[in-house]
């Protein structure tokens, strides 16, 4: 029988597990929804058509239910350490843009959390209360929930 000198025995036994756990703890990052180009969003100015908008930002993840005048492009960057564990949202955000009566853009907003609360990182303010504000709220919430299994 053949014996193996156990410096030689200890550093294979190191080196696997250094592998194993080198496979266990590999970050991984995932973008869901609507990428942000910021380029693209500076060219949506006031007064353009809801066609024009659709040319520059593309189709809209969710749109308001009243009269189509709200259009919304959410994204999410989520996290995992490990990749046995779940993931974590590590950015969310929500590109809103509003219209008038003739469906034309009134303004653009893009909204995020500051300090646990959604915010205004272009007008540089929290939206007030009311039905829009109950929206957004809603949607950051469901972020945070963020369940990839079900």
């Amino acid at each position: 029988m053949r014996r193996y000198h156990p410096v030689l025995v200890r550093l294979a036994t190191v080196t696997f597990l250094a592998s194993s756990m080198a496979a266990c703890t590999v970050g991984e990052e995932f973008q869901r929804g609507y990428v942000v180009d910021e380029r693209a969003i500076s060219q949506v100015r006031k007064g353009m058509s809801a066609e024009q908008v659709l040319q520059t930002l593309g189709t809209p993840s969710t749109v308001s239910t009243v009269g189509n005048r709200n259009w919304y492009y959410i994204s999410q960057k989520s996290r995992r350490t490990l990749r046995f564990m779940g993931e974590q949202v590590v950015d969310q955000q929500v590109t809103a843009v509003y219209f008038d009566n003739n469906l034309r853009v009134e303004r653009i907003a893009l909204y995020g959390l500051q300090d646990g609360r959604v915010f205004d990182f272009i007008s540089r303010t929290t939206p007030a209360g009311g039905e829009e504000s109950s929206f957004l709220g809603q949607i950051f919430r469901g972020m945070t929930s963020f369940n990839p299994f079900g």
